[in-house]
């Protein structure tokens, strides 16, 4: 497999407050990644400086091989890079099929390609609720429409920041199963969660941060075996 996204000794801060001190990692095309750790160690922030929204103080971002340090977030999202921001964002009031056709690309002529109708196919919700505006929606609703945006750029790698927070058991279940669905289909995909036991069953490698430094990665068999990095680093 080839390497898709590389980061390389990462270090951001908000403000004095340094909070990334040397974040690296890599993800394979075709890969399932997550990161992983207790609040506040800096997942958020590594997708935020991977995605441009802060400014990396040291180190570099490569996609395909190409730099993306110091880029802005448009060029890294043309760049084939698609968001589920934490927290969702979607734009509350614009439509459903508003918010999906508003980030419809097909840059680099993907087959299939991700369309209207193929989201649609992929979440029937979405179809059924394809007038209502954005806050009109329940939570899970929301975010599958912010995966169904994120899709409709048609992204060589999908990132999920807090893929199934706060939402009901039924529905976490639903993300989960279109997640597998989507790696099946060979979608690279970089996933922030807290429920270990789901991120273990869908992906291929795992990244554990600890105050904004990788401190353990391995294969999900590996995280079974190894009791100890959950007691130390994802307990609550």
């Amino acid at each position: 497999m080839s390497v898709l996204l590389e980061v390389e000794g990462l270090e951001a801060s908000y403000g004095a407050a340094r909070v990334l001190f040397g974040m690296s990692f890599a993800i394979d095309a075709g890969e399932v990644v997550t990161l992983m750790g207790r609040n506040g160690m800096g997942k958020t922030t590594t997708i935020r400086a991977v995605m441009g929204m802060i400014a990396a103080d040291a180190g570099e971002v490569r996609f395909e091989g190409q730099s993306l340090t110091g880029a802005p977030s448009y060029r890294i999202a043309q760049a084939g890079l698609g968001l589920v921001p934490e927290g969702r964002q979607i734009f509350p009031t614009l439509t459903v099929e508003e918010n999906l056709v508003a980030t419809g690309a097909n840059r680099f002529g993907a087959a299939p390609c991700w369309t209207l109708e193929r989201v649609y196919g992929f979440f029937p919700r979405l179809r059924e609720r394809r007038a209502n505006m954005g806050n009109q929606l329940s939570g899970g609703e929301q975010q599958m429409l912010a995966i169904g945006r994120a899709l409709m750029t048609n992204p060589k790698l999908l990132i999920l920041d807090e893929a199934t927070e706060g939402l009901a058991p039924l529905i976490r279940r639903e993300i989960w199963e279109c997640l597998a669905r989507l790696k099946r289909e060979g979608q690279s995909i970089l996933v922030v969660d807290k429920n270990v036991d789901a991120l273990e069953s869908l992906a291929d490698r795992h990244v554990v941060v600890e105050k904004g430094r990788v401190v353990w990665t391995g294969s999900s068999a590996e995280l079974k075996a190894d009791a100890s990095v959950r007691e130390r680093y994802l307990s609550v």
